[in-house]
């Protein structure tokens, strides 16, 4: 699969009551898989990815990711899920406080702060969810986990989230409809190395 220099590939599964959107489920990933051996970095925006989680491990999911909100227990969940040999996500809404995901960082691999409200593409980066990313840095130290921000990504506000401490860039508009996605993408993994190297 062409992937224009992707490093890894972002699936948005979202079933149309955790947010108000319905995209892809299992199959989907089954079908990206079988095309791509990049990394398929599942985000789970539904109400019982307890259930579901496995689904997407046994489609090909590379790593799994979901938000607090949607379990009564995510530690056990981040185990299961790392269990299978994938990467454990949690998610953070802008509303939702980074609180209870500090607890987690041993079980987990990737925290994903959201820098918009979950559901649709096209919306714009919300800076203010910085100081998230900054706590959570702190708070992560020497630990090997990843701070993803997604939401209204693009050459000017990526700079803004690396440079706050993310590591990990979903972009979206940004790639899709550029007019050449190979060089959207090496402009966007330019300025995220610009502004992570000013932090050192």
């Amino acid at each position: 699969m062409e992937a224009c220099g992707a490093d890894w590939l972002h699936v948005d599964v979202m079933d149309g009551h955790f947010v108000p959107n319905l995209t892809i489920g299992p199959p989907v990933v089954e079908a990206l898989r079988r095309v791509t051996k990049l990394p398929l970095d599942c985000h789970l925006m539904i109400t019982d990815p307890a259930t579901y989680a496995p689904r997407f491990i046994e489609a090909g999911a590379s790593g799994v990711t979901f938000h607090t909100e949607a379990v009564s227990d995510p530690r056990t969940l981040c185990r299961a899920i790392r269990a299978k040999g994938v990467r454990a996500g949690i998610a953070v809404r802008p509303k939702t406080p980074i609180d209870g995901v500090l607890p987690l960082l041993d079980d987990l691999d990737m925290v994903l702060v959201m820098t918009v409200e979950p559901g649709f593409g096209g919306q714009a980066y919300m800076p203010d969810m910085a100081p998230k990313i900054v706590a959570l840095r702190r708070a992560i130290g020497s630990r090997a986990v990843d701070i993803e921000v997604d939401g209204g990504l693009g050459p000017k506000t990526i700079r803004h989230a690396a440079g706050a401490g993310a590591n990990v860039i979903v972009a979206g508009n940004a790639v899709f409809k550029a007019p050449d996605a190979r060089a959207a993408i090496e402009e966007l993994r330019r300025g995220a190395a610009e502004a992570r190297a000013a932090l050192v």
